[in-house]
């Protein structure tokens, strides 16, 4: 299994930012690779529409908005990975909050590719977030 975890730093509150990541919904409206997200099943599956082509399916497997977190678990993608799941949080650290989005997975071909694909799918979030918010 292979794991893939990063971070950034933002400069609002851990609340503000988890008003916007927090919703399970509102991918399109911070990562700018996701063009839009539609729930099914009771808001427990998201089908993600890719700038550029392509979708994601992904399942809600738990959330804490006390704890500002959720996991999500992918059951459909383009993606070369199986039995991924991944988890971010949003927490409070000095005057402003830490963003961390990590993921676990089974690469499909080689290791480095898949580990590559998702380090820049979380990458290109947290940039976004923190143009959005500044750090």
């Amino acid at each position: 299994m292979a794991k893939v975890s990063m971070s950034t730093q933002l400069g609002v509150s851990a609340d503000e930012a988890w008003k916007l990541i927090g919703g399970f919904n509102t991918l399109p409206d911070w990562h700018p690779a996701v063009e839009k997200s539609e729930l099914a099943e009771e808001g427990q599956t998201r089908t993600l529409s890719l700038v550029g082509g392509g979708q994601i399916v992904e399942k809600l497997e738990k959330v804490d908005d006390g704890a500002r977190t959720y996991t999500y678990s992918i059951k459909n993608s383009p993606l070369p990975v199986a039995n991924y799941t991944a988890t971010i949080t949003v927490r409070e650290e000095d005057g402003g909050c830490v963003v961390d989005w990590s993921g676990e997975f089974d690469p499909m071909g080689g290791e480095s590719e898949a580990t590559d694909v998702v380090s820049g799918i979380y990458q290109a979030g947290l940039d976004n977030l923190k143009k959005m918010f500044g750090g």
